[in-house]
């Protein structure tokens, strides 16, 4: 079949393979003005070349010798002049009859030639993303293998290595997508809560998408669908000018159509206003400290160098049960959740009682606010990444001194 290959063929430089809804097609290529060989996968029917995954992305080969095969252990391997390891595939088990499909969602699987289940898959592309998130392909981990799906962007144009714009889900009780440039925190989505990410409220599903999230103990991972199969739909990551860049390919005017860029706003930056302050785009200055905290550094603060963030007015007490309380903060995107636990069979009401009887515990929240809500998350360490929406987000409380509580 023209979607595959098996243990006989060959696909040297030149030749292709198309998937079976021609969506798709597999070959080699050079990006840019680079010299370099590299095989990828790209959209067959648009005449603006759009690759969304390569193979040796940081290994060239330098002339058309690339020949990619199935050897005789059942890998994938990609040569150059018959002999050189340009890139491989490893695989566990052994197999009778493997071929590699390129199948109509774009994901390139290696799979025994009479078994075409999902779970059956020897080796997939969609677990090894590289700058481009398409729909059906799973953001996240497999938590049995350790695998993390993740996304980073391509260097340059010309240059298909790894840049240094990362975007993937952070592996935690309470998972959020992170993107990180280079070393830092660039961005967070803010925890999913059974409709959509707390701090992209612009994700939830609507009549062109829907969106899946598992968290189960076997795997952690985030998924997109398009409910019209016909229309093509990317993510990608963009190293020039560090954005998320969701588009939808236009076939009036031939062209990429841009429809959602991450960050989206000032206050998308990961932790622009320091510990204990939220951050909204509606009003100026944009940060501003919660109920009973002053800025720790009032004159930093005042020249909007907001990161050092704000500090208590009054010590918790936490001595007895009723010496504290929460102030409820509306519309929030919920805060990082790097020291954060959470029970999905606590009320709401359990849960505040929880905090109260945990002096460590800052902060809690509804883990899930589907229908009334439910599931309890306990904030353990400094509130940081909080925004406020005029009308998105959810419900979070803030522990205070219960001495404060009415004062303020």
């Amino acid at each position: 079949a023209v979607d595959t290959i098996d243990a006989s063929q060959l696909l040297s430089d030149g030749e292709t393979i198309a998937s079976r809804g021609r969506t798709f097609e597999l070959g080699f290529f050079s990006p840019g003005s680079s010299r370099g060989r590299y095989l990828g996968i790209w959209y067959k029917n648009i005449p603006l070349r759009t690759v969304v995954w390569v193979a040796n992305r940081s290994n060239p080969i330098n002339d058309s010798s690339g020949v990619l095969m199935i050897n005789n252990t059942g890998d994938i391997v990609l040569l150059s002049h018959k002999s050189s390891v340009i890139w491989s595939t490893k695989t566990t088990g052994q197999t009778e009859n493997p071929v590699l499909q390129l199948l109509d969602n774009g994901n390139l699987v290696l799979r025994e030639d009479n078994n075409d289940g999902l779970d059956t898959y020897l080796w997939q592309s969609f677990d090894y993303p590289t700058d481009t998130f398409l729909p059906e392909m799973k953001l996240g981990w497999d938590l049995k293998t350790g695998l993390n799906r993740q996304l980073s962007s391509w260097k340059s144009p010309d240059d298909p290595s790894p840049g240094d714009f990362t975007w993937g889900m952070a592996n935690r009780n309470f998972p959020d997508v992170v993107a990180w440039k280079g070393p830092d925190k660039y961005f967070r989505s803010g925890p999913w809560n059974g409709l959509r990410f707390s701090g992209a409220p612009q994700q939830g599903s609507n009549s062109i998408f829907w969106y899946n999230f598992v968290f189960d103990g076997d795997e952690i991972y985030y998924m997109y669908h398009v409910t019209n199969k016909s229309v093509l739909v990317r993510s990608v990551l963009n190293q020039t000018n560090y954005l998320w860049e969701r588009s939808m390919w236009s076939e009036a005017t031939q062209s990429w159509r841009l429809f959602l860029t991450i960050p989206k706003d000032y206050c998308d930056t990961y932790g622009i206003c320091g510990a204990y302050s939220k951050c909204m785009t509606n009003q100026l200055p944009y940060c501003q400290c919660l109920k009973g905290f002053t800025p720790k550094s009032p004159d930093e603060w005042n020249s909007t160098d907001w990161s050092q963030g704000c500090v208590r007015n009054k010590p918790l007490n936490c001595s007895t049960r009723d010496s504290d309380g929460f102030i409820k903060y509306s519309n929030m995107k919920l805060p990082d959740t790097t020291h954060c636990l959470v029970d999905s069979t606590l009320s709401l009401e359990d849960c505040r009682t929880k905090c109260l009887n945990n002096c460590s515990c800052i902060a809690y929240a509804n883990s899930d606010i589907r229908g009334r809500g439910s599931g309890c998350a306990m904030w353990l360490g400094d509130l940081i990444d909080m925004r406020q929406y005029p009308d998105a987000g959810q419900v979070l409380y803030v522990r205070m001194p219960a001495s404060e509580i009415g004062t303020i």
